[in-house]
């Protein structure tokens, strides 16, 4: 397979556009010393490459009503590749579920919600994951401050 090389002026466009995505591609180029066509093209190739999956708009949680953020940790009942497949399936497809991870440890899954607060978070275990036959047990850790929250990686 023949894997894209970075090179510096590819990072230092990665690093501006994770800064601010909204930066035109002439505002893109004074900031790396080159011509717009270049950076233009530079751009197309590490979105086709698949270095910029997309760009979004990061919205404050608690301006949002969606400030209860919980990290919920989920055991299923028993794990083979059919089971985690539905779980999967049916996790892709709750909007209040922002992030789902499959660790290692005692639990095989991590999730990430936000929620207005916790009566709505006890509704959401009851009523949403408590119908998800898989799972076995769920521990959920409450964010009580959020000391660091960057979607950028460190380049």
């Amino acid at each position: 397979m023949n894997e894209m090389v970075l090179d510096a002026v590819d990072l230092q466009i990665l690093r501006a556009l994770q800064e601010n995505a909204r930066l035109t591609t002439k505002e893109l180029a004074a900031r790396v010393n080159l011509s717009t066509t270049p950076v233009f093209e530079r751009m197309k190739r590490l979105e086709k490459s698949g270095f910029i999956k997309q760009y979004v708009a990061v919205l404050d949680a608690e301006k949002m009503g969606r400030g209860f953020t919980v990290f919920c940790s989920v055991k299923l009942k028993q794990m083979n590749r059919a089971v985690a497949r539905d779980f999967i399936s049916v996790i892709r497809d709750i909007p209040q579920v922002a992030e789902c991870y499959n660790i290692s440890g005692e639990y095989d899954y991590l999730l990430k919600i936000y929620a207005p607060d916790m009566k709505y978070y006890n509704e959401f275990i009851i009523n949403v994951l408590g119908n998800i036959s898989a799972i076995g047990s769920i521990l959920s850790s409450f964010v009580m401050d959020e000391i660091k929250n960057t979607h950028a990686l460190y380049l």
